[in-house]
């Protein structure tokens, strides 16, 4: 194959890709590979340019062999770890005395790498948030087997632990379920025609023993005419009663929560016209440095406060889902001190 052959079919290949002759270094690189790698690359030893171990084992084992084989590249761009599968292929006839040469080419699996320690990490965390409560039911159970047996007032303590412990699986199941059904239709945009303000006001309802109890005053404030969304009713129910409970919860000590409903015929956020709920509560606030994360599965700004009161680490990326799939947006502003203001924006 001829120097000018090889310049042709290099750039036609869409990986960063390179040769590797008998000398042992590089006879050519597409564009890809110059961009990836270096510009000035061709003419030196792969060695130099490589410079990964066991990229450059396999490289000599396919010169000395010509057997197929394939390794990992890992690399950073700077911004993030980076992986890519280096497949060497071996090509005859071609390179220094037409003694062949190894094709190296490069495929980025990056975002395959990703999403598989995401699935490791989603393992982890679920089987983290039910090995607890696990163990304590165990552990009651075999007390009350043993020593408080015979002991009603243990047995009544450990019976009550042991329900809000079940409760708690209970809940983790069920947001686990429900994300996983957000998440399979989140590609699926909802057709219904919901009046915004009717839907609020029955949230509202159904939360007030629950504010009550906690000393909490709900307000509404909201246009006197119906705001329509396009939407599905029980997930935008889903949504607004996870953040006003939230609000109940971790912002009730201000003593306030105000649910604020505005529409717009050309809201900034998403160009359109569009419905605007602001859940604003009085509480202690959150730590700017938690806000970028809140939305992630099981991360909790307060670990213990959220475990304590019933969280699942879940509520947030449920939302968030829900959010996705109605093509709107999910703001959070708060400081330490200041409350907290959860703003989502629904396309009308």
């Amino acid at each position: 194959m001829s120097d000018s052959l090889i310049q042709d079919f290099l750039p036609a290949i869409p990986l960063p890709a390179l040769l590797i002759d008998q000398t042992e270094r590089i006879i050519a690189a597409n564009p890809e590979a110059q961009t990836f790698l270096g510009q000035q690359i061709t003419g030196r030893h792969f060695a130099t340019i490589l410079r990964q171990p066991p990229v450059i084992e396999t490289i000599e084992k396919v010169l000395r062999d010509r057997t197929p084989r394939r390794t990992r590249h890992l690399s950073n761009d700077g911004v993030q770890e980076t992986t890519y599968d280096v497949f060497c292929r071996y090509i005859p006839g071609i390179g220094a005395v037409q003694g062949g040469a190894v094709l190296v080419s490069f495929q980025d699996v990056t975002h395959l790498e990703q999403a598989s320690q995401m699935r490791r990490d989603f393992v982890a965390n679920v089987s983290h948030e039910l090995r607890t409560p696990l163990t304590a039911l165990i552990g009651f159970i075999e007390t009350l087997r043993g020593a408080a047996r015979d002991d009603p007032a243990a047995r009544e303590r450990f019976l009550s632990i042991m329900a809000d412990e079940s409760n708690r699986m209970n809940r983790l199941v069920g947001d686990l379920l429900s994300l996983n059904r957000v998440e399979s239709e989140e590609r699926v945009r909802p057709r219904e025609k919901i009046d915004l303000s009717a839907q609020l006001a029955d949230t509202l309802t159904s939360l007030r023993p629950l504010a009550e109890a906690a000393g909490v005053n709900l307000a509404l404030n909201a246009p006197e005419e119906p705001v329509y969304v396009t939407g599905d009713t029980d997930q935008l129910r889903q949504v607004f009663t996870n953040l006003v409970e939230n609000a109940i919860k971790y912002g009730g000590s201000g003593g306030k929560v105000d649910v604020v409903l505005t529409s717009s015929e050309r809201d900034p956020a998403i160009r359109a016209a569009a419905a605007r709920v602001q859940i604003i509560d009085k509480g202690p606030g959150i730590d700017p440095v938690h806000l970028p994360r809140l939305t992630e599965r099981f991360y909790r700004a307060d670990n213990h406060r959220s475990r304590e009161l019933g969280g699942t680490g879940l509520g947030l990326a449920i939302v968030k889902h829900i959010i996705n799939r109605h093509r709107g947006r999910l703001r959070v502003e708060s400081e330490v001190g200041q409350g907290a203001v959860f703003t989502v924006i629904l396309p009308a």
